[in-house]
């Protein structure tokens, strides 16, 4: 029985291939043997212990640091295009005693497109409500960057790469550190991010928030230990593989690690 052209799923575009990949600084290897995809919409965790490569395979797919072997391919493309890729670090360099409104700071993401010598338009302040109303700050758009909460800022750097319209997203342990009602609005403006198309990549060591937002999950430790749906990966066996160096308990919402400080 042929199936109804209509009721036929429309293949999703990939926004990010990693094949064979390892990654060095200065030729001392600290990352290497990862294959995995991202698509549209999508999100994916990396999880995995302190030094593990988590951070150092998103500058690696920025191409920060020096791949030694294998491919990344951005949008089908070895060079992602200009604007295509969102970073949001583990640290920013920006102090927030600096007299800057957090709409402002959100601003500073159009830059890429602005240039330093333009002023922002219409469009680029349309860009900068819309982000600040994803990530639910848009009441705040004039309030002083320091004078926010922790939590707040961490949203007001994630809005400042989702007003460059990037097509994959890049987080490194956005979750850290936050209280409840933060860790919240981060998980929705992830879940309305991904509704609009755009992939994520998100590392963290928070399973709960693995399995709220993200459909499939790639462990590490130094090389890939497992990657698939969360539900296959992230099993008892797996995590004590990734996480071999400490004792390791697991229920179906929380994962216990000694002594581990999640970064």
């Amino acid at each position: 029985m042929n199936e109804n052209p209509s009721q036929q799923r429309i293949p999703v575009p990939l926004a990010l291939r990693v094949s064979g990949a390892s990654f060095a600084y200065a030729q001392t290897p600290a990352l290497t043997g990862i294959d995995f995809d991202l698509h549209a919409g999508e999100a994916v965790a990396l999880i995995g212990p302190n030094g593990s490569g988590k951070s150092t395979l998103l500058k690696g797919i920025l191409g920060l640091i020096q791949r030694t072997e294998g491919t990344v391919e951005v949008l089908g493309q070895a060079t992602a295009p200009a604007g295509t890729v969102g970073y949001v670090p583990q640290t920013d360099e920006l102090d927030p005693e600096f007299p800057v409104s957090l709409e402002q700071v959100v601003m500073m993401g159009r830059y890429r497109e602005l240039g330093w010598l333009r002023l922002p338009g219409k469009k680029d302040r349309r860009a900068v409500a819309e982000a600040l109303e994803t990530v639910g700050l848009g009441h705040r758009a004039k309030t002083r960057f320091g004078e926010l909460s922790g939590g707040q800022q961490q949203r007001g750097l994630l809005a400042r790469a989702v007003a460059a319209g990037p097509r994959l997203l890049l987080l490194d342990e956005p979750f850290n550190g936050l209280d409840q009602s933060n860790r919240e609005a981060l998980v929705g403006t992830v879940e309305r991010l991904k509704a609009d198309g755009v992939a994520v990549l998100v590392s963290t060591h928070d399973l709960e928030l693995a399995r709220a937002v993200c459909e499939r999950v790639l462990l590490l430790n130094g090389n890939q230990v497992a990657f698939g749906p969360r539900e296959s990966v992230l099993t008892l066996e797996n995590v004590q593989r990734t996480f071999h160096e400490v004792g390791v308990e697991m229920d179906q919402h929380t994962l216990v690690i000694p002594g581990h400080e999640g970064h």
